[in-house]
């Protein structure tokens, strides 16, 4: 992939931060209303996000295959991942710490991130659709693994958590429109994406605004963290592409895969955080972290493609 590209294409990412850390050091914006704009990104502007990919990919039987090999592999790869760090940290799950360490190691801003990234990289294919299947399967992983993980109670590992969360639900929609080639009309599609593609923004906003309330020593000062990110953002995508080989994809959804992968550790792994109640510091570190890392482990990682 083109090193400067992808460079580049982070960089404006990351640019999306700076009014949020403006208006969090102007004190315009508190921390304590983060968890309000958490739930508009999860509950409006991701549903939307799918909406509208969906609505721009053509229905073929062989894309609807892409598509249901490529939810089933990256949904073992991440559950591979969350096990091994659970079983690697199972003494130390009464710290709330490792418990964010264990989600943060496999999740990634596969929406957020990965939209624009592959939107830049990977033109004139159906790349994009593949980050609805991603994100379903993280989300659902969310709702249920990753809560019981972070709030520390198997209460969340039930049926209707699978069932009920916003992802699960946007794609009862969208999936059956997607097959049945059923597109928005214009006015109700431009709305749609709209919203949508708020979700990158208003992620990085977020996130600017959680730095802008903490110490850069906070941040930077934890070993684990490091260890953490580079897990997530350079094994994680390797044992990802090397999983993709395992099921008979096309080259483009091999490279899609992996792009996904090399995205930085997840805000939802701080959004879920938020929600429960549980790990939000140490949630907001490993996303900043992450976040502000990437601008060198992604270009780096991609040059493999």
């Amino acid at each position: 992939m083109d090193f400067l590209l992808t460079l580049t294409s982070v960089g404006i990412l990351l640019l999306y931060a700076v009014p949020g850390f403006i208006l969090s050091k102007a004190k315009a914006v508190r921390t304590d209303s983060l968890p309000a704009f958490s739930k508009v990104l999860m509950y409006v502007c991701q549903p939307c996000l799918t909406l509208y990919t969906f609505n721009d990919a053509r229905y073929t039987p062989e894309l609807f295959g892409q598509l249901l090999w490529f939810f089933l592999a990256i949904t073992i790869v991440q559950l591979i991942m969350i096990g091994i760090f659970y079983l690697i940290f199972r003494k130390r799950q009464c710290d709330v710490r490792y418990r964010i360490y264990t989600i943060a190691s496999a999740f990634g801003n596969c929406a957020f991130f990965g939209v624009p990234i592959l939107e830049a990289l990977l033109p004139n294919t159906d790349a994009v659709v593949f980050t609805n299947m991603y994100f379903a399967s993280m989300s659902l992983l969310g709702w249920t693994v990753a809560s019981a993980v972070i709030a520390h109670d198997r209460k969340y590992m039930s049926v209707k958590k699978i069932v009920l969360n916003p992802a699960v639900l946007i794609m009862a929609v969208a999936l059956p429109l997607f097959i049945l080639d059923i597109k928005m009309p214009s006015e109700l599609y431009n709305a749609v994406s709209i919203v949508g593609k708020m979700t990158t923004p208003l992620c990085m906003i977020i996130l600017g605004v959680r730095l802008g309330s903490m110490r850069f020593k906070t941040i930077f000062s934890g070993g684990m963290q490091y260890l953490i990110v580079l897990v997530k953002q350079m094994i994680f995508p390797l044992l990802a592409l090397g999983a993709s080989y395992i099921f008979p994809f096309e080259e483009y959804v091999r490279q899609t895969i992996f792009i996904l992968a090399c995205c930085p550790v997840a805000s939802v792994v701080l959004n879920f955080a938020e929600l429960l109640g549980e790990g939000q510091e140490e949630g907001a570190n490993m996303v900043l972290l992450g976040t502000m890392l990437c601008i060198i482990t992604m270009p780096v990682m991609l040059l493999i493609l």
